[in-house]
């Protein structure tokens, strides 16, 4: 029995999978909310303790950059040690993984069904991966490929410096840097990060917020979910002219991405603001973004660019890693 988790700032999923060789079936999944937690201990006791599950190797897959099997979550004040949570569930070792090399080590445990397909690439593509993730913020990891299989490895580029490619989004960015300072790809591409665009845009006077939208954006739970489904469903102008900059600079940071790592073997984006977007996401404007890169246009063609819309993704790679590690140990 394995036990795998994703520890994000706004919620953590644990889920236990029974293996049958290299398969995988999960038993049983809780999701907590992060916030209304002190810290990670008192939801794996939880856990533990409702479900009844004995547990026999774990993964945990976090969002902030893991050292020396400790993690400092990214949007959140937990801190998450390895060996902590080893002696927690009595056990010799735990994985601790970046959440998005977690997400990487999930994408070979997929079906295709679990895929939309943004640009089909080259037949024969083959070679290294990469994944990114737009969600409460912006994630990237690389897979290196041998020539036999790939080796996820994490990465924190979505904390690299946000480049704005057009005159609109040059005052977006220093409407933004009177706010923040120095500003990432995360202030622009995530779930804050569409609120922050949509702000500009009202405030610099670009787009008309209008009254009845002023008094929803007030009371909204969750004002980016709000601003993406008025764009999608086509019910103010500010809010579409929010999503299209948001799937302008995304198409352009993926394109980035897919250099950085030269992945020619394809580029998968997760996350679930990517999943309920989809037909912005087919909008020429994200692709156009997306090749937009001088000489290597010819490159990035051939490179398949597929949106992942399977939220288990990265919970199920926490539990492929320990199949991993098994089948690598049994090797040596």
């Amino acid at each position: 029995m394995i036990l795998a988790g994703e520890i994000g700032a706004t919620r953590t999923r644990l889920a236990a999978f029974e293996t049958e060789g290299n398969r995988l079936q999960c038993v049983v999944e809780k999701t907590y909310a992060s916030q209304k937690h002190d810290g990670l201990t008192g939801i794996l006791a939880d856990f533990v303790k409702t479900e009844g599950i004995p547990v026999h190797s774990a993964c945990l897959g976090v969002a902030g950059p893991v050292r020396a099997g400790r993690s400092k979550i990214s949007n959140l004040p937990w801190t998450v040690d390895a060996l902590e949570v080893a002696a927690q569930l009595k056990l010799n070792s735990v994985g601790l993984l970046n959440d998005l090399e977690a997400y990487a080590y999930g994408i070979d445990g997929l079906e295709s069904k679990d895929f939309i397909t943004l640009s089909e690439g080259s037949e024969d593509a083959e070679g290294n991966r990469a994944v990114i993730s737009a969600k409460t913020g912006l994630g990237m990891a690389g897979l290196y490929w041998d020539g036999f299989r790939h080796h996820p490895f994490a990465c924190e580029g979505g904390h690299a410096d946000f480049a704005p490619r057009n005159e609109l989004q040059t005052e977006l960015l220093a409407y933004l840097q009177k706010k923040y300072g120095r500003i990432s790809c995360e202030r622009v591409l995530s779930g804050p990060g569409i609120k922050n665009i949509y702000d500009f845009l009202r405030d610099a006077h670009t787009a008309d917020e209008p009254e009845w939208l002023r008094t929803e954006m007030a009371a909204a739970p969750d004002p980016p979910a709000l601003i993406s489904r008025l764009a999608m469903e086509g019910k103010a102008a500010i809010c579409d002219q929010t999503l299209s900059i948001f799937v302008s600079v995304f198409g352009a940071q993926t394109g980035n991405c897919a250099l950085n790592f030269m992945s020619t073997g394809g580029i998968f984006i997760g996350g679930s603001i990517a999943a309920k977007i989809v037909p912005r996401m087919k909008d020429p404007i994200f692709l156009e973004s997306f090749l937009d890169k001088g000489r290597m246009a010819l490159i990035l063609k051939t490179m398949p660019v597929k949106i992942v819309t399977n939220d288990d993704c990265g919970i199920i790679g926490a539990a492929r890693y320990t199949l991993v590690q098994k089948a690598f140990r049994k090797d040596r």
